[in-house]
C-alpha cells in the first residue's frame, strides 16, 4: 500500500465513522461518506465495494478500540483498587471524547445481533476472569464476576449513553453535567471498590460464624 493509499483510507475511515455514528447503517449513504471524506464516490467504491463492507470494517475498528482498552486495563498488573480507578478515568475520558459511540454500538447490535461476535473476538473473557480471580483484593467467587464486570461498564457508559435525559434531570436540580461527569470519574470506582470490600466483609463474617 502506498502512502497515498494509506492517507485516503484514513480519510475514508474517519468520514465513514462520523456518518455511521450519526445515521447508522440504514441511514448512511456512500455519497454522504464520499462527500465527508472529500473524494468522489467512484474512488470510495474502489477502496470499499459496498456500504456493508465499509460498515463492517468501521465497526470492527471501533470494537477493537473500545474493547481492547477495556480488556487491556483488566490485564494490567496492579492492585484491584488502583485498577478500578485507572479504568474509570481512562474509559470515561475515552467515552467523553467519543460520545456517539455507545449509542451507535447498542443500536447496531440490537439491529444485527451477529455483530456481538465481533465484540467477543476482541475480548479474552477467560483471561480477564482468571486475572480478576487471582487478584487478592477481589474476593468475589467466579460466578459473581459477570455482575462485577457489567456493573463496571454500566457505571461508565450510562452517563454518556443517556446524557440528554441525565443532563436535563441535573439541570432541574441545579447541577452541571460536565462537572458531574468529571466528579463521576473518581466517584464511580469507589462504588465498585466499596462493594467488593462489603462483599469481603460479609463473606469473612459468614466464615467465622
Amino acid at each position: 500500500m502506498t502512502e497515498n493509499d494509506r492517507l485516503t483510507e484514513e480519510k475514508i475511515f474517519e468520514a465513514a465513522t462520523a456518518v455511521f455514528e450519526e445515521k447508522g447503517l440504514d441511514g448512511a449513504r456512500m455519497q454522504d461518506i464520499a462527500d465527508r471524506a472529500g473524494i468522489n464516490k467512484a474512488l470510495l467504491h474502489y477502496y470499499f465495494r459496498s456500504k456493508e463492507k465499509l460498515f463492517l470494517a468501521v465497526f470492527d475498528n471501533l470494537a477493537e478500540i473500545l474493547f481492547s482498552k477495556f480488556a487491556g486495563i483488566f490485564q494490567q498488573d496492579m492492585p484491584f483498587d488502583e485498577k478500578m480507578k485507572y479504568f474509570f478515568l481512562e474509559h470515561m475520558t475515552f467515552l467523553q471524547q467519543n460520545p456517539k459511540l455507545p449509542i451507535f454500538i447498542l443500536t447496531e447490535v440490537s439491529r444485527n445481533p451477529e455483530l456481538v461476535d465481533k465484540f467477543l473476538a476482541k475480548i479474552d473473557l477467560n483471561s480477564i476472569k482468571t486475572r480478576m480471580s487471582e487478584d487478592p483484593a477481589n474476593t468475589m467467587p467466579p460466578k459473581m464476576l459477570p455482575h462485577l464486570m457489567i456493573s463496571i461498564v454500566s457505571l461508565s457508559v450510562m452517563p454518556i449513553a443517556a446524557r440528554p435525559i441525565i443532563e436535563k434531570v441535573l439541570e432541574t436540580a441545579g447541577y452541571n453535567f460536565d462537572e458531574f461527569y468529571e466528579e463521576r470519574k473518581y466517584l464511580a470506582p469507589e462504588f465498585i471498590i466499596n462493594a467488593v470490600r462489603q462483599f469481603k466483609s460479609e463473606t469473612d463474617n459468614n466464615t467465622t460464624t
